[in-house]
């Protein structure tokens, strides 16, 4: 499992790593500046021992100055390429997401519902904002600099066995110890980093949760007990982060004793050689430098490790969900205009297995000709508005559109010619203007032409700035008949092929259903159309109804003779039940 674990992340770090490819300069410049720093580090204890060797033994004043004058040069260079190093993987990092980050938008909006169905909202924010986020630490302390790392230790260890290799390998003697600690430490921080992204995501879910709903859990008082479930799942975050700092808090404390060792080794063996004149002031100085040098990079690597597993962590969740099979297929290459023939041939459909929701379901619709689902709540009527819509694949039977399968429409030509009421009406935040010309193609003339043929013109003539109010988060500046009629515009404005109404009229008061019932008959007219009806009102003069119960059609005919039959269809209406 461990070595099933380790290539994974090796794939997990390759595949992170090629994302800087896309900027291929200023990873090289990265690079260049990363080893550049690297080589410079080691350079000054040699200085330092020359100075106190050559010059300050011998009380060379004018030596010393020149030395001094060159260390001090070489550390103003340090600076400048850090400063510089620093920029620009920083810069890369940022680059890195802002590309990620645009891809994992792009393919959140290629999903099928299905994915949405079964993902918390709040999850998939984490994933587009967070995880990303955490990747651009990868690059701006992670990887590169981890190199830069390993190769100043690789320098200092050349430097060292150059200068005296006995007295080196006395210094690193106690380092088995430190590798076996970090080999710890790593395995640990791993599983506390993987519990952290998850209660995040716990976290996030349930915030944008509860936000979103917070007018019903103000209206039933469940703020103490919301409270108290968030503080359930906060206490867990914290948790997790208490064992990701224990393991900190045990680790860089053996790193510092086992530095003082090394040094203490350092000193002792070099003043017992110095006793002998086997060794120079200034190399035990210079190596006492080194193994400070040796460890700043290891406590450093062990800091970067860290946001590497947290990159790894929240790598591994974006790559799972950009590597998903729940991406709307759109191989199919009909692009032709729809004239509204539909035709559903023995269908069967189920969101989970075989449960399903429509059983055998066959009808024909022409052109022009407007059909009307009814039937109880959970009947499959949104169903059916699903499958046409491709936001859903049938498991059984054939449905065509003009007489070509659904499955060969090309995803775009289909959906960018029909138009969907829905009876949850959504609204951006932003302009009524904008939510109505979502498909950035509709000029302001159509908007009003569509909006005095709904009705809905006095009303937003009265709103401050008018066509330019702005509608707030979800449409909450305006009442849900308000809402209601704004998604009614889009739709005659968008001027469809085939238009779908899905409980249109549920959440419109009498007064405003009456406003729009012309508008509704106009929309209608001409037009292939399919009508989820909530009032009856609304689908009298369809041209077929069908009546369905439990997934499958019960009754089918027009309202007049769907009443002659004194059937289900005749019970619902003479009971004066609301259809859902």
């Amino acid at each position: 499992m461990e070595g099933k674990n380790k290539k994974t992340d090796y794939r997990l770090l390759i595949r992170i790593f090629k994302l800087s490819f896309e900027f291929k300069k200023a990873l090289w410049v990265s690079i260049i500046l990363t080893l550049l720093a690297s080589f410079l580090g080691p350079i000054r204890p040699i200085l330092i021992q020359k100075t106190i060797d050559n010059y300050i033994a011998f009380g060379d004043k004018k030596g010393l100055i020149e030395m001094i004058s060159l260390i001090s040069s070489l550390l103003i260079l340090q600076t400048i390429v850090l400063f510089f190093q620093t920029y620009a993987t920083n810069w890369l990092g940022q680059s890195v997401v802002k590309s990620l980050r645009d891809r994992v938008f792009q393919h959140i909006g290629k999903l099928k519902m299905s994915y949405f169905n079964k993902t918390p909202v709040g999850r998939t924010v984490t994933r587009v904002v967070g995880d990303i986020e955490t990747i651009a630490e990868v690059f701006a302390s992670g990887l590169i600099s981890i190199s830069g790392d390993l190769l100043m230790i690789i320098f200092i260890v050349s430097f060292m066995v150059y200068q005296d290799l006995q007295m080196t390998l006395i210094s690193l003697s106690v380092l088995p110890i430190l590798l076996y600690a970090s080999q710890v430490f790593r395995k640990g921080v791993k599983y506390a980093f993987e519990e952290v992204r998850t209660q995040v995501a716990s976290l996030n879910a349930f915030v944008q949760e509860r936000i979103s709903g917070i007018h019903l859990v103000q209206i039933f008082n469940r703020e103490q007990s919301e409270f108290d479930k968030f503080k359930t799942i906060n206490k867990k975050h914290l948790e997790a982060n208490k064992k990701s700092v224990f393991h900190h808090a045990i680790y860089f404390p053996i790193v510092e004793i086992i530095t003082s060792l090394s040094m203490g080794l350092v000193v002792l063996w070099g003043v017992k050689k110095s006793l002998n004149l086997d060794i120079s002031p200034g190399l035990i100085v210079a190596f006492y430098l080194y193994i400070q040098m040796f460890f700043r990079p290891i406590r450093m690597i062990a800091n970067r490790f860290n946001q590497i597993q947290m990159g790894m962590v929240s790598a591994e969740r974006i790559y799972k969900l950009l590597d998903a099979k729940d991406e709307i297929e759109l191989q199919g290459n009909w692009e032709g205009d729809i004239h509204g023939n539909i035709n559903f041939k023995n269908v069967w459909f189920a969101y989970n297995d075989e449960d399903y929701i429509l059983k055998n379901i066959s009808f024909a619709l022409h052109k022009g000709e407007t059909l009307a689902l009814v039937g109880a709540t959970g009947a499959g009527k949104s169903s059916i508005i699903n499958l046409i819509s491709k936001f859903y694949s049938k498991q059984k039977g054939e449905i065509f559109i003009d007489g070509t399968e659904i499955e060969n429409w090309n995803l775009d030509a289909l959906r960018s010619q029909m138009a969907i009421v829905l009876q949850d009406i959504f609204l951006f935040s932003g302009s009524i203007r904008q939510n109505i010309n979502i498909t950035e193609k509709v000029s302001i003339e159509k908007i009003k032409d569509a909006a005095i043929g709904v009705g809905a013109s006095s009303f937003i003539e009265n709103l401050p700035n008018n066509y330019d109010f702005d509608v707030m988060e979800r449409g909450s500046a305006l009442s849900t008949g308000q809402r209601q009629l704004i998604s009614f515009i889009r739709a005659l404005a968008f001027d469809p092929k085939l238009l779908i109404l899905d409980e249109a009229t549920s959440s419109v008061d009498s007064e405003t259903e009456s406003l729009i019932q012309h508008a509704i008959s106009r929309l209608l007219q001409g037009r292939t159309s399919i009508v989820i009806a909530h009032r009856l009102s609304t689908i009298q003069h369809a041209h077929m109804i069908l009546v369905m119960n439990q997934g499958e059609i019960v009754e089918r005919g027009n309202h007049t003779e769907l009443m002659k039959k004194r059937g289900y269809y005749y019970d619902l209406h003479q009971q004066k039940l609301e259809l859902a």
